[in-house]
């Protein structure tokens, strides 16, 4: 079984910065895609950006512009590079990874807490 561990949440002042790192416990074949997403206190998880395997790039619309996702294939690790944080982008941050080998797959990891005060 894959584990996704992220790493780097915490807690920043607004305006500050952050950068998520997850990384897989093995080699994943077959990746579509690795993406984060988010989930505030109350409210519905959201997409927050993808990265397939041919390098093609999706953001919500809350982040374009601040966040940058990265992605190094060789070792099945994806990276959000978040600046200008806001408070509500205050969230549990979740990694992704989503494709298919023999059949369809989709692994979560358990989430990293970031928290931006104002």
């Amino acid at each position: 079984q894959v584990q996704l561990v992220e790493s780097g949440g915490g807690l920043v002042q607004a305006g500050g910065s952050l950068r998520l790192s997850c990384a897989a416990s093995r080699t994943i074949p077959g990746i579509y895609g690795m993406s984060w997403y988010r989930q505030a206190p109350g409210k519905q998880r959201e997409l927050v950006a993808t990265i397939t395997s041919d390098d093609r790039i999706n953001y919500g619309e809350s982040v374009e512009g601040r966040f940058t996702i990265s992605a190094n294939n060789a070792k099945n690790a994806v990276y959000l590079q978040m600046n200008s944080l806001k408070p509500e982008d205050t969230a549990v941050y979740f990694c992704n990874v989503g494709g298919w080998y023999v059949g369809k797959y989709d692994y979560w990891g358990h989430g990293t807490q970031v928290t931006v005060s104002s």
